[in-house]
């Protein structure tokens, strides 16, 4: 062999070991990062990229590297299919997606089709914040899980909370007008009525998605009601903008939310959503253990002190991915969601596990206050120095489990 042959041997040898070397995980995160709701997409983005980082700079998974590929769905169902074709031609076998129950109902659908066709080249979706419970009841999935509690779970969760308050007397129910939406309403309903028969819901409004720019007329309607709390399963701006409005008009009611923690709401809240805004969630720093502190502050360092990693939803899914991928050795999609099964990872704030029935994550739930900060509440809410989330609340995983009726169609 002459010298030159020797050389471009080499430099094929080389570059066969470079790509073996940098051999990736992929996950496609599919969400808005443009439009009304495009912050909350960036958020969940930053919290996936350093999930995956921690993950890397713990040796990655099997000799691989995780790499996260953002892709801007603008909130649109029909872009959400077209990102995960392009997403599959890409040889992407992991879908992150979290924002919108309609787009998550889109994907699994399109998922199941798309797998049944090609069981050589299967894609597993990681649900982060779709809580349709739908999705893991009669609509459930095999390549589907969900890592944050569903509507129904955060419902009878917060709904229990409100039985123990007697100053509620009438309920207003406010909601986006898309399938999560509607389940919100349906439950609190359902819920309320069945714990508080007492209560009178005096009123029941759904709004568009992400289109409402001033909520000054359902703000009077509230009022106009004489209802003292509001029940309103709104998230991202929809949610700032409700808030905001309640405190310019001076409503005097209690608000009753799921996401009242998330970007830019506590801020919006200001002095108005003092003692009077409740949340229910699987996140609260004041009562995360000890040990998960140092992974709190990294976030905050590397993102700035005002933005809190509060959808833990993103971390849990790829600290799962990973322990699958290691119980089956393996990162084929097919082995890896039944390698998921049935297990059990130690979260920030308790035990959590993957339901083998239905793919519901089973995880500690809590249900905070908005108050003023104080020296008993260590961790502030996105950073200000002003208020902060007090811990009313936990209830443990067995309690936040709610029966399934799905029947598994399994790979």
């Amino acid at each position: 062999m002459n010298s030159r042959a020797a050389a471009v041997l080499a430099f094929c040898v080389a570059a066969l070991a470079g790509s073996a070397a940098i051999a990736q995980v992929r996950i496609a995160y599919i969400d808005p990062l443009s439009g009304a709701m495009g912050a909350t997409g960036e958020h969940g983005l930053h919290e996936l990229q350093f999930a995956a980082e921690q993950a890397n700079a713990k040796g990655g998974v099997l000799g691989q590297k995780i790499e996260i590929v953002p892709m801007d769905n603008k909130l649109s169902a029909q872009e959400s299919l077209i990102l995960l074709k392009s997403a599959i031609d890409q040889g992407i076998r992991y879908v992150s997606q979290g924002n919108g129950s309609s787009v998550a109902g889109a994907l699994i659908d399109a998922i199941n089709k798309h797998n049944e066709r090609n069981p050589d080249k299967t894609v597993v979706f990681l649900n982060y914040a779709a809580v349709d419970p739908d999705f893991t009841n009669d609509k459930c999935s095999f390549w589907h899980f969900r890592f944050d509690a569903n509507s129904d779970m955060k419902m009878e969760a917060l709904t229990s909370h409100m039985k123990g308050e007697k100053g509620i007397r009438k309920v207003y129910l406010l909601n986006q007008d898309y399938s999560f939406g509607h389940q919100v309403a349906k439950a609190a309903r359902a819920m309320l009525t069945a714990k508080r028969p007492d209560v009178q819901i005096v009123g029941e409004e759904l709004h568009p998605l992400a289109r409402v720019k001033d909520f000054a007329p359902y703000v009077a309607k509230i009022q106009a009601s004489g209802a003292d709390s509001v029940i309103t399963g709104n998230w991202g701006n929809d949610l700032a903008l409700l808030v905001k409005a309640a405190r310019d008009a001076n409503l005097n009611v209690n608000f009753y939310t799921y996401y009242a923690g998330t970007v830019g709401v506590p801020q919006a809240m200001g002095d108005a959503g003092i003692e009077r805004v409740k949340v229910v969630s699987y996140w609260n720093a004041n009562g995360a253990a000890p040990s998960f502190q140092p992974m709190f502050e990294a976030y905050k360092k590397k993102y700035g002190a005002t933005s809190d990693p509060y959808s833990q939803a993103l971390r849990s899914s790829v600290e799962f991915l990973v322990a699958a991928m290691k119980k089956a050795n393996s990162t084929d999609p097919a082995k890896v969601a039944k390698a998921m099964e049935g297990m059990t990872i130690e979260g920030p704030f308790g035990p959590m596990q993957m339901r083998a029935e239905d793919h519901q994550l089973i995880q500690p739930l809590f249900i905070g206050t908005f108050v003023k900060a104080g020296d008993k509440l260590k961790h502030t809410a996105e950073g200000t120095t002003d208020y902060a989330f007090r811990l009313e609340q936990k209830l443990d995983g067995p309690a936040t489990a709610r029966p399934t009726t799905c029947k598994m169609r399994r790979s």
